[in-house]
């Protein structure tokens, strides 16, 4: 059975979408993030024995807590996997299920940052009380801040394939933002590390 040129085309200009990179701004995007975010571990490595005489890591953070932050967002990693191989098999259902599962547990981890927060200004440890609060929050407060925008992503993306479907350029999209929050869990897990583990040993 013959195809007609315009349908040839069609499908050839459809492959070519599916198959297109990642765009070249995402990645300098990521790597501006890489600089940010070491500009940052620099900074807490620097301040964060600054205490001015006030609370340091082993008064204001529980071990336990902090764990339970953590493996939320790994979790959302996994669920995150489980939604792209979803994809891969051309099942939107299934990836649309992973991608909510993931969206529930970094809102989970947003809203215990934020009740960390809460927690820390509310019994005068904010950050202006010392350089070690100041880089702590500037440091976490701006993981948190994409974590959020992640969050964002996810739900817009989850409507766009609502509507349309897998597509090309929503496959893409897809691995953007999988890329995007498997970073963020790295910088977590140096977070985890460097400011709350090495800290309270």
């Amino acid at each position: 059975m013959s195809h007609s040129p315009t349908a040839s085309v069609s499908i050839a200009q459809h492959e070519v979408h599916h198959e297109s990179p990642t765009p070249i701004g995402f990645w300098i995007y990521l790597m501006s993030d890489c600089i940010i975010f070491g500009a940052l571990f620099a900074t807490y490595a620097v301040l964060g024995g600054g205490f001015a005489g006030g609370p340091g890591p082993k008064d204001l953070f529980e071990p336990g807590f902090v764990a339970i932050e953590t493996a939320l967002l790994l979790f959302s990693s996994i669920t995150f996997g489980l939604a792209m191989l979803q994809a891969d098999k051309g099942k939107r259902d299934g990836t649309m299920m992973w991608l909510v599962i993931t969206g529930i547990l970094g809102a989970g981890f947003i809203a215990m940052e934020i009740y960390e927060f809460h927690h820390l200004i509310h019994i005068g440890a904010g950050p202006d009380r010392s350089a070690f609060l100041s880089s702590f929050f500037a440091l976490v407060g701006t993981h948190g801040l994409h974590v959020t925008g992640g969050i964002i992503w996810l739900v817009t993306l989850l409507s766009q394939i609502k509507i349309h479907g897998l597509t090309g350029a929503n496959m893409r999209r897809l691995g953007a933002l999988s890329m995007f929050w498997h970073f963020l869990d790295l910088i977590w897990i140096g977070v985890f590390s460097f400011v709350y583990l090495v800290r309270l040993v």
